[in-house]
């Protein structure tokens, strides 16, 4: 049977996700958006690659809901983006009400969907999606830990001289400035990277990590990251539409593991065909616990903020 793909918002993010997903031969793939004409051009232009990259699914732009329907994975990219000067949290009220409404829609026409949570600040807006639909809590991701291990893995690449490929390092917490690239377990091929680089080298890259998203948007200066934010996403949407059973990190909602409850926040999962499928919990030194309570702190503060 033919897998089904909703990208809610057809700006940079929406737009370059489709492209990532039709690339990769997915599934049909639906760009929505409220603004006419914009998801259907894309659609358009998008589609007439098939002949040269080889993918054969649809790919259709919308402004009408009614044709999500039955989709097996719904990413929601629709909102405000981060100009210079700007926070993730100054992006807060805006968004609240545009994920609120994407993510009923999305659940009315496919209530049996994964859906994958893109906009910003993601923590609070994959909250937003939980509470304001009821959807299963396996089937309500954020996506935020695959980009920004994404960055650990290609500073830590580039400050070595190795493939990025050959890097493991994950990023745990809040998609935000207290985010928490693991030091203790990243490796290149098995070898920590402690072994590899000075402190001083390693903090230098921990920093810019954490203020990764930041960079971008100053060099931008009208807009925000969107190539590895919209493959990130597809990456997730991929382990869900093959049953792959991948352990990626994304924001996933935790009842008691790593001693936290009630929140969304960034973390290693198995992500299978019904979403979440398990969250691996491992034992934190005293230092990292202390470190994650600053991002359980934050997401406090965003979850509040939405009233919700």
């Amino acid at each position: 049977m033919r897998k089904k793909i909703t990208i809610i918002g057809a700006g940079n993010v929406g737009a370059t996700a489709a492209h990532w997903a039709a690339a990769k031969n997915l599934g049909d793939i639906i760009l929505l958006d409220v603004a006419e004409g914009i998801p259907q051009g894309k659609a358009l232009d998008l589609s007439q690659s098939g002949p040269v990259e080889g993918f054969h699914f649809g790919v259709k732009g919308s402004n009408d809901y009614a044709d999500t329907a039955n989709s097996d994975v719904v990413i929601i990219s629709a909102g405000l983006a981060r100009k210079p000067g700007m926070s993730r949290d100054d992006l807060l009220a805006i968004n609240v009400a545009i994920v609120k409404s994407c993510a009923e829609e999305a659940v009315k026409y496919s209530p049996d969907c994964v859906l994958i949570v893109v906009t910003n600040p993601i923590d609070a807006m994959v909250h937003t999606a939980f509470k304001v639909t009821g959807h299963p809590k396996e089937k309500v991701i954020g996506m935020a830990g695959v980009l920004d291990s994404a960055r650990y893995r290609t500073f830590l690449a580039q400050a070595i001289g190795v493939a990025p490929k050959d890097v493991n390092a994950l990023v745990l917490g809040i998609h935000g400035d207290n985010m928490m690239p693991m030091v203790r377990l990243a490796n290149v091929a098995g070898v920590p990277i402690t072994d590899l680089l000075s402190a001083e080298e390693i903090d230098a890259i921990v920093h810019r990590t954490q203020t990764g998203g930041l960079e971008i948007v100053n060099h931008l200066k009208t807009g925000s990251a969107f190539y590895t934010p919209g493959l990130a996403a597809v990456e997730m949407a991929e382990a869900v539409l093959t049953d792959s059973k991948r352990v990626l990190p994304c924001a996933a909602y935790l009842e008691g593991e790593f001693g936290i409850s009630g929140y969304f926040l960034g973390v290693p999962v198995v992500i299978g065909e019904n979403g979440v499928e398990k969250i691996l919990e491992f034992e934190l030194t005293a230092e990292e616990k202390e470190a994650l309570q600053l991002s359980v702190k934050a997401v406090e503060k965003q979850m509040e903020a939405t009233g919700l």
